[in-house]
């Protein structure tokens, strides 16, 4: 009887160790040691991955000479997807999507592939439900039923072989943590089994040619369950964000080898399944009629395009002896380090103040450009004084009071006056050299500029 082998593997990292110990040496992240049964494997399997000995078929080419034209992308039926991936979908390209239960990634892919399997050969992988189940949820979306071909199987071999039966052009797997690799001894969705079954199926769409979607769930703290090194062999890694219970979902890009990061797609949630949101300023801006302190609309950018959206700030005396600092969608650090500006070079002072900051319809800001519009928010709310409706407002707050420019700034801009704003307050930098018609531009240069311009 051959002697069972253990390894030791960090669930953050994906990095092996002799031993188990409590803290990684490669992420210093502790108690992520988890410890996995390694069956050999059988000498046919080795002799098919070795290729020694002028075995393998492997081919060395020059840069130059690789054809670009034989892998074109091709669209699959959703421009708010194709432009989260870069332009369309890549054949050969391993692509995960997670995001909390509920959120719809069964869905935006069972309607990707029902629409896509009319014009190309499309295998659906099912691992947690039965054909039963995605057959009905297809009946009750009205979905094109007869060209898509469904699989109810975990094992990755079994898979992988019906692939090559079937050869589609693009596949789901549905989920990751429920597949399972024969030589792997532990169970479905350990570190060692997400690791390996990701690894092979990878492989295998690039070997292949096939389009491939892999499902990934996500941990109580909203990142992929699994090792780190799953969105390390994955081409592409795509969060579908929304709350169960809200109507909207976004799209966005957190790696992607085949175009821009960070990009968004918005989709809405209806009887029928997911719909595109081709205008995602708009529903970001249903403001009330009445104006209220605290509101200002600034433009964000969002991968390849700008996009309006509402910051609320809300400004009030604590009873407290440390002032509460709540901040949504934006960064913690960056509303105390903006009080300290507000306080240092605008003499306002809002030490016994609470302050809470919003961003409207859930969507989260990491650029610095929110800096000039969440500042000239609270101090609206501290003053009690309403902002003009038709004012749009970004800018960087430097720590020496400066308002610094951002990038693509006459872009935002323009998108703002088609969405009807009349003025805005821009960094200096900022300030178009051509006028933009119907739209007064109030270009700043310092944090004293800008109050001294709503005030």
């Amino acid at each position: 009887m051959a002697k069972r082998k253990t390894a030791y593997v960090c669930s953050e990292c994906g990095a092996e160790s002799a031993r188990w110990q409590g803290q990684c040496n490669e992420c210093h992240a502790w108690n992520t040691i988890t410890e996995f049964v390694v069956s050999p494997a059988s000498k046919s399997h080795q002799s098919k991955r070795s290729g020694y000995a002028g075995q393998t078929d492997a081919q060395v080419q020059t840069l130059g000479s690789i054809d670009l034209e034989a892998l074109p992308r091709f669209d699959s039926g959703y421009k708010e997807l194709d432009r989260v991936l870069g332009g369309g979908i890549v054949p050969g390209s391993a692509i995960l999507i997670g995001g909390s239960p509920g959120a719809g990634k069964s869905t935006l892919l069972l309607q990707i592939m029902c629409k896509l399997a009319a014009e190309r050969s499309a295998l659906y992988i099912t691992g947690e439900e039965s054909l039963q189940q995605v057959a009905m949820r297809a009946n009750r979306l009205g979905l094109p039923s007869n060209d898509l071909k469904l699989v109810a199987e975990t094992s990755i071999e079994t898979i992988c072989d019906l692939a090559l039966q079937e050869k589609p052009k693009i596949m789901v797997i549905d989920s990751i943590q429920v597949m399972h690799v024969a030589d792997v001894q532990s169970a479905p969705g350990s570190v060692s089994q997400v690791r390996e079954s990701a690894a092979y199926l990878t492989r295998f769409a690039k070997q292949q040619h096939i389009a491939m979607f892999i499902v990934g769930h996500v941990t109580k703290d909203g990142s992929l369950a699994g090792p780190k090194v799953l969105e390390h062999c994955i081409d592409c890694s795509l969060m579908l964000d929304g709350d169960a219970d809200g109507r909207y979902r976004t799209l966005r890009s957190h790696k992607n080898r085949f175009g821009a990061v960070n990009e968004l797609g918005v989709f809405a949630m209806t009887e029928k399944g997911l719909k595109e949101v081709n205008n995602p300023s708009a529903i970001f801006l249903s403001r009330s009629d009445e104006q209220a302190p605290g509101s200002v609309v600034m433009v964000i950018w969002e991968g390849t395009r700008p996009l309006l959206v509402e910051l609320q700030a809300l400004v009030d005396y604590s009873q407290m002896a440390n002032p509460r600092r709540v901040a949504v969608g934006l960064d913690q650090n960056r509303l105390n380090m903006l009080l300290a500006v507000v306080h240092r070079h605008g003499n306002v002072q809002m030490n016994d103040q609470d302050v809470f900051a919003n961003v409207v319809g859930g969507v989260r800001i990491g650029e610095t450009g929110a800096d000039l519009a969440l500042v000239l928010a609270m101090i609206s709310s501290f003053r009690n004084k309403a902002l003009a409706r038709d004012l749009i407002v970004f800018g960087e707050v430097g720590l020496a009071g400066e308002i610094r420019p951002i990038p693509n700034g006459t872009e935002r801009l323009s998108e703002a006056a088609k969405h009807g704003f009349k003025q805005a307050i821009v960094p200096m930098g900022n300030k178009p050299k051509q006028p933009i018609d119907g739209m007064k531009v109030i270009a700043v240069k310092t944090l004293s500029d800008a109050l001294n311009a709503i005030m």
